[in-house]
């Protein structure tokens, strides 16, 4: 009963003790409550019941029982750091057991090899154990063994024993009542998913088994540390570490056992390390380190001592004991079979690289190459980094990009296999060391054209596809109508009284999490049909006109790729770092000229545009020309206004995240229909008054919600061929006229969805959040609480243009190698082709005017960015007015 119902079985086994039972009786009930202490509490008390146990069990003269004793304080001492006398009590067991008995002290033998890494040992006992079990018809105990080798088959590698002995195991659990061994059984195939590479599914599986465990009140180390390796591997290594850390400490609050803590300090360590923390990673590397080489665990000794020399790699101490140590680790996880080996060789080699030592990186690159021939995404683009090096340092450029370029195609296809868009995003993170020597070897050999191809193979890649659509799952659809509920109460609650209240937060952040965790699960679809940007096709589009200006940082500094005219010039800008320092200086003077009385910064500000310009653009800035311009920044600058830079400021300028993004958006047709929406959310300190003025233009009354004609005698009609599809939108719309206005009670987010979905142009005045910690979560304040990026998301289609008249909408979070999550991006793969929003606070009164103006614009026919640029120049000459058109940008080819 302990694994099956814990709680029972410890108040049982407690109330056979008060009962004054025989040896035999009170040895088991010692024994059961050793294990619930061992595994669920203290196991300093877990050591005292068990010895209590064993001793009971020999005056009984029971060798049998003596036998089960033995093997379970064997495991409870090795838990607890005592490797060599738990060893000693699993000898004494076997001796002292016969058959069906000694089998399940085999078994736990087996258990005890394993979490010491000695995996061939625990092979051979399981292989010894399984046949006895099944011939004495041990269902339960049979089980345990299969799942027991399928996890050790796990950690060598060998997925698809796995998985054989992993399912016949489940076959066995689905006859039994154990709910505790059917929630690990989950748990296993959560962890054969992950290895074989199926994040989704890892996650799927391990929320399942916490939900299970959760149910009999038992805790989840070990899925924690399993939950751990998964969102690494998925790019969310601060998670990984909040997780480890919160375990470890709530294990050392309950006197847990030792090799867990060990276990956890490890996994924290490898966060930290992905994190970008490895003086974090150092400290708790060397104290997993010590506690397994005082455990006498090997295997795991030798995994911190790879992190180890990671973390001191990152910290800057390179160094030929460095390359050494590293390669003396590759050599024992090869010994033991384990995946990791490659890493280990990779990394002697990039630190012999590093000290100019190529003959020694030759060699162990190319131990570290082997791997990309086989095995899970991960382990083959290691293969394919240590491939790169090598032919770096062999000076052959076409290699690296070749090596680089196969590479980001297996990241492609396991990146395809994600739903979430936030795990694409945060999974190109494994790439961008590939990408980053590419782009090295294309400014040397290539050219400006190559640079740029480059530059776009890794560039807001997220972007190449739509999310998948979130399933209609009832779970998650009541999930995120009780976030919005709970939301709207926390934030009416700190409206009224001016104070959060603690209950609604928490139940908003379990929310967030449930909301969160459904959709991660999701799978993605088929890897993409291999369309490459094509440059040619790139300067087609653009004509001699209009210029497009891609930004590509190379060791830190700004280069400037200027396509148009046919061709694609490079220039050399300043640093990356100035330039995110001086974006940031202006970003505060945007947030001070939004409140009058601020006009004496404003000369502060112009002069920070102009030396912004300098670290961005450099010597490109001259070379412009007098057309439109298309900015294609990095994800670190997503928050500069492009339209305060001098050369920038009085023409026709639109952002994307990447030259492909500006392609499809230029060419995507608007929807049939032309029908256009207008929003307005509560609470806004200009009441949304364009709104009211836009709808009045338009002929519908405002107060509630409705669509009607707008001007007498329009004749619906089809965009002509060759027109741009943004001018045929916009004369479409205004021929069509069918306006609806959402406000009030009306602007509640189901209709506003509804609305929303296939219109052609969308107006959207509400205030918005920005929310960096998660930034799925941003959100416009609707009239029944806040419409986050996941609403967003469940769209067939989102309108062909949007305008968003409110603050921060086009703040982002840049994750991965080079993406952005935020509202914009969300729009974006999801059938709008351009976006008007603002990246950062402005005066709501003076939004009105440049609102007005820009749709006076569009209703001309212009695009997005031309109706603009025009409204800026609308603007009352001061710099409250002047600091809110900058801080607005056009973002796609609308």
């Amino acid at each position: 009963m302990v694994f099956a119902a814990p709680n029972e079985a410890l108040t049982r086994a407690e109330g056979v003790l008060a009962a004054d039972p025989p040896p035999l009786h009170a040895s088991v009930a010692h024994q059961v409550i050793g294990i619930w202490q061992r595994d669920f509490g203290d196991t300093r008390l877990a050591l005292a019941h068990l010895r209590r146990a064993r001793d009971l069990a020999a005056r009984a003269d029971s060798p049998e029982r003596e036998a089960d004793v033995l093997a379970t304080l064997g495991v409870a001492l090795v838990h607890s750091g005592r490797t060599r006398e738990g060893l000693a009590a699993f000898e004494r067991g076997v001796a002292r057991g016969t058959g069906h008995t000694r089998a399940r002290v085999l078994f736990r033998r087996a258990y005890v090899w394993w979490v010491l890494g000695r995996h061939k040992e625990a092979l051979e006992d399981v292989r010894r154990a399984i046949p006895v079990l099944r011939q004495a018809d041990d269902v339960i105990w049979t089980a345990r063994a299969l799942t027991l080798r399928a996890t050790v088959h796990l950690a060598l590698g060998s997925v698809e024993r796995a998985d054989a002995d992993f399912t016949a195991a489940e076959r066995l659990w689905d006859t039994t009542g154990q709910e505790h061994d059917k929630a690990d059984a989950v748990e296993s195939r959560g962890l054969a998913a992950f290895r074989s590479g199926d994040v989704p599914a890892a996650l799927r599986l391990l929320d399942e088994a916490e939900e299970r465990y959760a149910k009999l009140g038992t805790p989840t180390f070990m899925l924690t540390i399993r939950r751990c390796e998964v969102l690494m591997a998925a790019g969310l290594a601060p998670e990984a570490l909040a997780e480890a850390d919160a375990a470890t400490a709530a294990l050392d609050g309950i006197g847990g056992q030792s090799t867990r803590r060990a276990e956890l300090l490890l996994v924290a360590a490898r966060a930290a390390r992905l994190a970008g923390e490895p003086r974090t990673s150092l400290a708790r590397a060397a104290l997993a380190v010590r506690l397994f080489a005082g455990q006498r665990r090997t295997w795991y000794e030798t995994h911190a001592r790879l992190v180890l020399i990671e973390a001191r790699a990152a910290t800057g101490r390179g160094s030929g004991r460095l390359v050494a140590d590293a390669a003396a680790v590759a050599e024992r996880l090869a010994a033991f079979g384990a995946p990791a080996a490659p890493e280990a060789s990779l990394l002697a080699g990039r630190i012999a690289l590093g000290l100019g030592w190529t003959a020694d990186a030759e060699r162990h690159l190319a131990v570290a190459a082997r791997s990309r021939h086989g095995g899970p995404p991960l382990a083959r683009m290691t293969g394919w980094a240590a491939q790169a090096l090598r032919a770096r340092a062999a000076g052959s450029a076409r290699g690296v990009l070749e090596a680089c370029r196969r590479g980001l195609d297996v990241l492609d296809d396991h990146r395809m296999t994600l739903g979430a868009s936030e795990l694409r995003a945060r999974a190109t993170a494994q790439g961008a060391e590939l990408a980053a020597l590419a782009q090295e070897a294309s400014l040397v050999s290539g050219g400006p054209r190559r640079l740029l191809v480059w530059s776009e193979r890794w560039r807001a890649t997220v972007l190449t596809a739509p999310p998948t659509r979130p399933p209609a799952d009832p779970a998650l659809l009541s999930g995120m109508t009780a976030f919005r509920e709970i939301a709207a109460r926390a934030e009416e609650a700190r409206t009224d009284g001016g104070r959060p209240v603690p209950a609604l937060e928490r139940e908003q952040r379990r929310l967030e999490r449930e909301i969160r965790s459904r959709t991660l699960h999701m799978r993605g679809g088929a890897p993409g049909d291999g369309d490459r940007f094509d440059v040619g096709r790139l300067l087609r589009r653009l004509g001699d006109g209009v210029r497009l200006v891609e930004l590509a940082v190379l060791d830190g500094r700004v280069h400037v790729l200027l396509c148009g005219q046919g061709r694609v010039r490079r220039f050399e800008a300043g640093l990356l770092a100035e330039a995110e320092r001086e974006a940031e200086h202006v970003q505060a003077g945007l947030r001070r000229l939004a409140h009058p009385g601020a006009e004496a910064r404003l000369p502060l500000v112009e002069a920070a545009g102009a030396r912004l310009q300098e670290l961005l653009l450099g010597p490109a800035a001259a070379h412009l020309g007098s057309g439109p311009v298309v900015v294609v920044p990095p994800g670190r600058l997503h928050r500069v206004p492009w339209a305060l830079l001098p050369a920038l400021r009085e023409r026709v300028l639109s952002v994307s995240p990447s030259a492909s993004s500006w392609l499809r958006a230029r060419d995507t047709a608007p929807p049939p229909g032309g029908r256009q929406v207008l929003v307005r959310g509560p609470g806004l300190a200009s009441g949304g008054a364009e709104v009211t003025e836009l709808a009045g233009r338009y002929g519908v009354r405002t107060g509630g919600a409705g669509g009607v004609p707008g001007a007498a005698g329009a004749v619906p009609g089809t965009p002509g061929a060759g027109v741009h599809p943004a001018r045929a939108a916009a004369s479409f719309a205004r021929d069509v006229s069918r306006t609806t206005v959402l406000e009030g009670d009306a602007a509640r987010v189901p209709r506003v969805l509804r609305e929303l979905d296939g219109a052609a142009s969308a107006h959207i005045a509400a205030h918005g959040t920005f929310r960096a910690d998660s930034p799925l979560f941003s959100s416009l304040r609707m009239a029944d609480g806040p419409l986050i990026v996941h609403d967003f998301e469940r769209l067939d289609r989102s309108p062909y243009r949007i305008i968003l008249s409110c603050c921060d909408t086009a703040r982002f979070a840049s994750v991965g190698a080079d993406e952005l999550l935020g509202l914009v991006t969300a729009l974006l793969p999801l059938g709008t082709a351009g976006v008007v929003a603002c990246s950062a606070p402005v005066n709501d009164e003076a939004v009105v005017p440049l609102m007005l103006a820009l749709h006076k614009g569009l209703d001309a026919g212009l695009s997005l960015a031309e109706a603009l640029r025009d409204a800026r120049a609308a603007l009352p000459d001061d710099a409250v007015h002047r600091a809110t058109g900058w801080a607005f940008s056009a973002f796609g080819a609308a």
